[in-house]
């Protein structure tokens, strides 16, 4: 017998495309301003100096016509009076040589390259993407060094400028991972040790400079007058030095030696799926502006959001008939299994004698059906993507009789100690606890990444107005009174602060999402990582995973 798919009451999505469509058009607006770095006038500069500016460099490195993956594009975006666009580097994932790659390349547009506190955390972030992956990762190092009036926030601490020299050791020693540094302009004090711990450097003649210190340090520290060619240029590390080992005529060279070097490194087997010819998805991207609504407390059907972004819109639902809030199933991007868990939303009808669920919410029942479904992926050796509008996890007596505390928690345990890849894609709610339920940050999922009507926060403004303010506002109504303007103003104010906390280029500004996406680029991102993935086929817990180390030698 057929099992019975749950029915969803759903409002009708309005043909407006209105809410997703006009917070695309301001992210691409933001993103295009972003990726402009310094300005015309300083790519000019660049040019000038016969140098490609960061961005073009990044584009003749990877291969033509492949999708690119930018990380943090975002990120810092609204700090510093918009003085440091991208925090002043250029992260992201590509493809070089027909393999995925981590790219890292300086902005020299921005500040001359120099490192922000938040150009720190970019830098680890990319780095724990080509260490959890086991993929290669490529330097363009063109940066003057640290921030010097924001370096309380680079030089000290676990996670500052340090970490990067710590990760680059654990890739060279431990894990394998092919380092490949091109010095294409300044690379200057602490952080000429990045290439120096990378396996191989190349550098570019007459514009490239790498040293502990320049020429005016020099003077300052020692009285000798020496020139940066002469101190640190490619020929003096390439013929004398040796810190470099390959010299470059210019930067469309040393890219092009930097492509060869990577085509000739072994690829590891990884992990090897039953791979199917990929097949179009059942609806057209640009349905997905119109099948969100415009008031992102509406409800819709989100197999109508998968049907656009799946292989033949096929989702082969797992226990469709139980707990229809959480929908799991099987289904293929790009002819790649992948399993799917993702949030309903709508009343969804339950058992007989129950009363209806609420999409979005977590049950005790749901909890313990996604729990056994992401174990089952996990030992499938399946890569699990989460699709999140969650709001939290059920409140009440009925929940907590029923057990939710004990469920909750095992669908949590489950997802953190899933070995298989995780990645995230929030196409609105990413609320309370169920937020971290669905593969959350703190629980490091492989990547996240989030359309732009994303909306992260531990609950929604209006709850947390009536968790604030409930008691008065309740009062106000018995009495007939209004609320004071006091009362009034505060509301205000924190309905004015979670609109702007809850928006996903907040959450991207501070690195909670690894980029944000449009509908029309949801599909080819998400076969990208889910291709990078699958390079490694041990463990994917953590930022890393050391192999067996038994003794001090090298393994």
């Amino acid at each position: 017998m057929k099992p019975r798919r749950p029915k969803v009451e759903a409002a009708p999505a309005p043909k407006t495309g209105g809410r997703l469509k006009a917070l695309t058009a301001e992210y691409l607006a933001l993103a295009a301003k972003l990726r402009a770095g310094g300005g015309p006038e300083r790519v000019a500069k660049m040019h000038a100096q016969g140098k490609l500016a960061p961005r073009e460099r990044v584009e003749k490195l990877l291969d033509p016509g492949t999708v690119w993956l930018e990380v943090g594009l975002l990120v810092a975006h609204d700090r510093y009076e918009g003085q440091a666009p991208g925090a002043g580097v250029i992260t992201g994932v590509g493809t070089v040589t027909g393999r995925e790659v981590v790219v890292v390349a300086n902005d020299a547009t921005v500040k001359a390259g120099s490192w922000w506190p938040e150009t720190i955390g970019k830098i680890l972030r990319a780095q724990e993407i080509a260490m959890r992956q086991r993929i290669p990762i490529i330097y363009l190092v063109d940066s003057a060094g640290v921030n010097l009036p924001y370096q309380g926030g680079v030089f000290p601490g676990q996670y500052g400028a340090a970490r990067i020299f710590y990760y680059n050791s654990i890739m060279r020693r431990y894990l394998h991972v092919p380092q490949i540094a091109a010095v294409m302009g300044s690379c200057v004090a602490g952080g000429a040790y990045l290439p120096a711990l990378s396996d191989v450097i190349f550098m570019v003649d007459g514009t490239s400079f790498m040293g502990l210190g320049g020429p005016n340090l020099v003077k300052g520290a020692t009285g000798q007058t020496v020139d940066g060619e002469t101190l640190g240029g490619a020929r003096t590390h390439t013929e004398i030095s040796a810190v470099a080992h390959y010299r470059a005529a210019n930067d469309g060279d040393c890219l092009a030696q930097v492509r060869d070097y990577l085509g000739r490194l072994p690829r590891l087997p990884g992990l090897r799926h039953r791979l199917t010819e990929p097949a179009e998805p059942a609806r057209p991207a640009a349905d997905l502006y119109d099948i969100l609504p415009q008031d992102h407390r509406m409800s819709y059907d989100m197999r109508q959001v998968l049907a656009a972004i799946l292989d033949g819109g096929r989702f082969d639902e797992f226990q469709p008939a139980i707990a229809g809030e959480m929908m799991c199933g099987h289904a293929r991007i790009e002819g790649r299994p992948v399993a799917v868990i993702a949030n309903q939303r709508g009343v969804i009808k339950a058992k007989p004698g129950e009363r209806p669920h609420f999409g979005g919410i977590i049950y005790p029942e749901s909890a313990e059906k996604v729990a056994f479904f992401i174990e089952t992926a996990n030992r499938e050796r399946l890569p699990i993507l989460f699709v999140q509008d969650v709001s939290g996890f059920m409140v009440g007596s009925d929940a907590e009789h029923a057990g939710i505390i004990r469920a909750g928690a095992r669908f949590v345990e489950a997802m953190a100690t899933a070995v298989v890849p995780r990645i995230v894609l929030t196409v609105n709610h990413a609320s309370g606890a169920g937020y971290y339920a669905m593969a959350g940050q703190g629980f490091d999922p492989d990547f996240i990444i989030s359309w732009p009507t994303g909306r992260m926060g531990v609950m929604e403004g209006e709850a947390a107005i009536m968790a604030v303010h409930g008691p008065t506002i309740e009062a106000s109504r018995r009495e007939a009174k209004p609320l004071s303007e006091e009362v009034e103003a505060s509301i205000a104010q924190m309905r004015a602060d979670y609109d702007r906390d809850l928006d996903a280029r907040h959450a991207a500004a501070r690195g909670h999402v690894d980029a944000i996406v449009t509908p029309e680029e949801t599909r080819d991102v998400l076969a990208l990582v889910l291709r990078t993935a699958a390079n490694f086929a041990g463990p994917h817990v953590g930022a890393f995973v050391l192999p067996a180390i038994t003794d001090h030698a090298e393994t």
